[in-house]
């Protein structure tokens, strides 16, 4: 059974050390949604894996029992929010890491604007400072059900509760200095567009007018050679 005081783990590390495609996807992943270090996406995708495992064996096996599991696995990964509401079994298959990273409560707070950073509100659920209605969670890896989604919040004995906080007018300025930014960008990629397109067409209007100017010469050289041979 082994001792109480010391916890089962709750993954499995990868089965190569060195994979280098591997590494460089856990890397992006780990920037991407704020994580302290891999166990933790290990972790979720150990539970992605099991989920995978779970409907492949419901898949394969055609009795009562199975279609009883099938809808509560369904109807688990529903309330959870990873799939959709006329999902099938076979659906579960084609899930992604990130669709379990999206519902992490770490990615929801940062994704409802109560951080500047994923970093930050990994931070801030450690802290203390987040909570699901009246209960404080202090798991960033915690799995938010869609029915607790719109109770994400400051909770009420943080000094972050205060709107006039610093630190919420300094996430609020930049979150509007990103949005700012992907204007920026998009405007930039609009602007740069037209100029490959005006190019483009200036391209081909010298291809146009040079082309014109080569009939006018051919035709001009048949009506030289044409009177010549009348003189003759």
């Amino acid at each position: 059974m082994g001792s109480p005081k010391k916890q089962r783990k709750k993954f499995s590390k990868p089965t190569h050390p060195w994979q280098k495609e591997r590494i460089l996807a856990e890397q992006e992943l780990v920037k991407e949604y704020g994580l302290n270090r891999k166990y933790e996406l290990w972790k979720m995708n150990s539970v992605l894996r099991n989920l995978t495992r779970q409907a492949k064996n419901l898949i394969a096996t055609k009795k009562p029992q199975a279609e009883k599991e099938a809808k509560q696995l369904l109807t688990k990964l529903h309330s959870l929010g990873i799939i959709n509401k006329e999902a099938q079994v076979e659906d579960v298959l084609s899930l992604s890491l990130k669709d379990i990273m999206e519902r992490r409560l770490q990615t929801l707070v940062y994704r409802k604007n109560l951080a500047s950073s994923a970093r930050q509100a990994r931070q801030f659920i450690v802290h203390e400072h987040i909570a699901l209605g009246e209960k404080t969670v202090t798991a960033p890896s915690y799995l938010v059900p869609v029915d607790e989604e719109a109770n994400i919040g400051f909770s009420q004995g943080s000094v972050l509760s205060n709107a006039d906080h610093p630190q919420r007018s300094a996430i609020s300025e930049v979150k509007t200095g990103k949005r700012k930014e992907k204007q920026g960008k998009k405007e930039s990629s609009d602007k740069a567009e037209k100029k490959k397109e005006e190019s483009g067409d200036k391209n081909d209007n010298k291809e146009e007018k040079a082309a014109k100017t080569e009939k006018k010469d051919h035709a001009s050289k048949g009506d030289k050679q044409k009177k010549k041979e009348g003189g003759k």
